[in-house]
């Protein structure tokens, strides 16, 4: 079975990020960039079927421009058996990327397409859900435990009420949460032997995709500074406060 997962090179978790002076979007220059959090943890978990004999190939696939072949490498490291690049310079929106993903599964016919549920720099939690309905496959988003057994794929999710389980035929898509798995620290062996797996580079017009953005970023801002807090000497003066300024009660 293959088991296809895509990755995003983002801003790293540790870097504060800065809004551009222009307010036209964050600034991410000479910034250290690395892989998703949530894409590590499919990427692992998709070497975890592989150790237990469940899957035979891991493709990673990112999109974006050329710098995410870096991210790529990162993914083979961890085990990923080859790498797909789809090369473009667009600004790369959920809709864009689902539609860039479903060309690859329709290429590549995998048995079970895992990948994190979200990307820490836009937040959006779309990309799994528009790749299952545009490929027209069943999912399971925020997965904590994932069993592939006879054709079908039993994930265990977690939801406001505490954990739901589905079980999806394969092909499937499932989207990971934290609680997954924890990734295995990438070795330094493994980094060299990686720089020799195959990687693919793409673009958009090969796999018959239009990227063009369908969403205008109008502004971007930061959130607005917290103001200080205030001491005060009995609870008349925090109920007088509370209601007259802070309008809470």
């Amino acid at each position: 079975m293959k088991v296809l997962v895509p990755v995003k090179r983002v801003v790293d978790f540790n870097v504060k990020v800065r809004v551009k002076s222009d307010g036209s979007g964050v600034d991410i220059a000479n910034v250290k960039m690395s892989m998703n959090p949530f894409d590590e943890i499919a990427i692992e978990e998709a070497v975890r079927l592989k150790e237990k004999g469940i899957a035979t190939e891991i493709i990673a696939v990112s999109c974006g421009v050329a710098q995410c072949q870096e991210t790529l490498r990162t993914a083979m490291a961890i085990g990923a058996d080859r790498a797909i690049l789809v090369e473009t310079a667009e600004e790369l929106q959920p809709l864009a990327v689902a539609k860039l993903l479903k060309a690859l599964v329709d290429k590549e016919q995998p048995g079970l397409v895992i990948l994190g549920k979200q990307a820490i720099d836009d937040d959006n939690n779309q990309t799994g859900q528009m790749l299952a309905a545009l490929a027209q496959l069943p999912q399971a988003t925020f997965a904590s435990k994932v069993v592939v057994e006879n054709g079908f794929a039993q994930v265990t999710r977690e939801i406001d009420g505490g954990l739901e389980t589905l079980k999806l035929k394969l092909p499937a898509v499932v989207t990971t949460d934290l609680r997954l798995n924890e990734p295995r620290y990438v070795t330094l062996p493994n980094i060299m032997k990686a720089k020799k797996k195959p990687l693919e580079t793409l673009k958009p017009a090969d796999l018959g995709v239009d990227v063009a953005p369908r969403i205008k970023t109008l502004k971007v801002s930061e959130p607005p500074k917290r103001g200080a807090g205030v001491k005060v000497p009995d609870v008349a003066t925090l109920v007088t406060k509370l209601k007259n300024e802070a309008k809470v009660i």
